[in-house]
């Protein structure tokens, strides 16, 4: 047993090793530093940017990355090089997943190197994002962005069909109301409502992209003065069934069934909203600042962004990613040196510069490095604006279970038209059992 147990962590050991690892130094003698991450090819390539960095800063140094092909693929290969006793030094992860590890102790807690070190004080970190990596009031991760959602949309589009560019303020019914005006048949002229399921009246430009999911319907939710679970802090069910949390889904839904601004299921299988918005087929979309590393390859028209409308006030939902260090690492002192510079101000600045975050570092977020001009956005302020209304999603350990549980009711609430009534009631009776489960931080 124990010769099977060594032979399956050498075998994860070199998996992890030779997946995807584009970067790094090599130096003689002493193991790599191994950081498992995932992103489209473009924030990749900032991590490689970021890792290079610091193999030129720190001559010596081994850093490699482990590159997982996706979000699932990353969570599974972290689950599997722990449990057979090889796992990554670092990961990357956003805090709505991480508490699935908080709760078993992989994690390794920092608040001791955070004590000890002169390059990281945490009063220069957005507090909303350094608390959404706290677990059992201990520091586990330390975040590198602080981003929000936003509408990312065409210029070149709206200056052509002459609609008013998305603006500070505007409400859901202004979204409404732009979307439609973009909406258009091949022919350029504006397409409303059902119009749009006639063939010959098909839209060739789609008003608006929008994930149907519980990320992307909690702002709205909560900008109506709704919520979305019962108790933040420890929730045991979902609250869609309120007034406010109901008209938002309402109008979630009514998207695509009421207006036909978003594209149909069968369009988004085809081509995902972010490609159709970076071909020119897609005039607006709701993402985070994740998307910005791929649309600056976007050469054929000009593109910003704008803050989420609002229902009675201004609120978004926090999308933060950190660098956490595993409690199975064989190499900590090194893993923490390259940590403590991915976080510090010259690592944000590296980062931020590839258009990849918004810097947790408040100093670095107000810099040229993020608000420069050089690159789109040109409005990149619209990120920082909207940090003091960003509220975070519950830390609960089973909150990935939850959010692939709700996906698929939401997706067919917004495709197929299922009755309000009994969306609300199958997102409450598939999660009701995934919340019982889940821990608390």
């Amino acid at each position: 047993m124990m010769r099977l147990k060594a032979l399956l962590a050498l075998l994860l050991c070199t998996m992890l090793a030779a997946t995807g690892c584009g970067s790094g130094s090599t130096s003689p003698g002493g193991a790599p530093v191994r950081l498992l991450v995932f992103g489209a090819p473009e924030e990749l390539a900032a991590y490689r940017t970021l890792v290079d960095a610091y193999s030129k800063a720190r001559p010596g140094t081994d850093v490699q990355l482990v590159e997982a092909s996706d979000r699932k693929d990353l969570l599974a290969r972290l689950a599997t090089s722990v449990a057979g006793g090889a796992p990554p030094d670092l990961f990357l992860m956003n805090y709505r997943f991480y508490g699935q590890f908080a709760a078993k102790d992989v994690v390794e807690p920092l608040d001791d190197r955070i004590a000890g070190s002169s390059a990281i004080d945490p009063g220069d970190y957005y507090p909303v994002a350094m608390d959404a990596f706290k677990w059992g009031g201990k520091q586990l991760c330390l975040p590198q962005n602080v981003s929000s959602l936003a509408v990312y949309y065409n210029r070149t589009l709206f200056q052509k069909y002459g609609v008013a560019e998305p603006k500070a303020g505007w409400t859901w019914n202004d979204m409404i109301t732009t979307a439609t005006a973009m909406t258009r048949d091949p022919a350029g002229r504006v397409i409303k409502g059902t119009e749009s399921e006639g063939a010959a009246l098909r839209p060739a430009l789609y008003g608006l992209g929008v994930e149907p999911s519980i990320i992307r319907l909690a702002p709205f939710v909560w900008s109506n003065g709704g919520e979305i679970v019962d108790d933040p802090a420890r929730p045991t069910r979902l609250t869609l069934d309120t007034p406010a949390a109901r008209e938002a889904l309402k109008n979630l839904v009514d998207l695509r069934l009421a207006y036909g601004v978003v594209p149909t299921d069968e369009d988004v299988e085809a081509e995902d909203d972010e490609s159709r918005f970076a071909n020119g087929r897609l005039a607006m979309v709701l993402s985070s600042r994740r998307a910005t590393t791929t649309f600056r390859t976007i050469t054929g028209f000009e593109w910003d962004v704008a803050p989420l409308p609002v229902y009675r006030g201004q609120v978004g939902v926090l999308h933060s990613d950190a660098y956490c260090m595993t409690r199975g690492s064989k190499n900590k002192d090194a893993a923490w040196k390259f940590l403590e510079f991915a976080i510090a101000e010259e690592g944000q600045k590296i980062i931020a510069a590839t258009g990849r975050t918004v810097p947790s570092h408040i100093a670095v977020s107000t810099s040229a490095a993020f608000l420069g001009p050089a690159q789109p956005p040109r409005t990149a302020k619209v990120f920082l604006d909207a940090i003091p209304a960003v509220r975070a999603l519950p830390t609960v350990s089973t909150w990935p279970e939850i959010e692939d549980a709700t996906g698929g009711i939401l997706e067919n609430a917004l495709y197929r038209g299922d009755k309000l009534d009994d969306v609300i009631r199958d997102l409450d009776e598939q999660t009701r059992p995934l919340f019982a489960r889940g821990e608390h931080g």
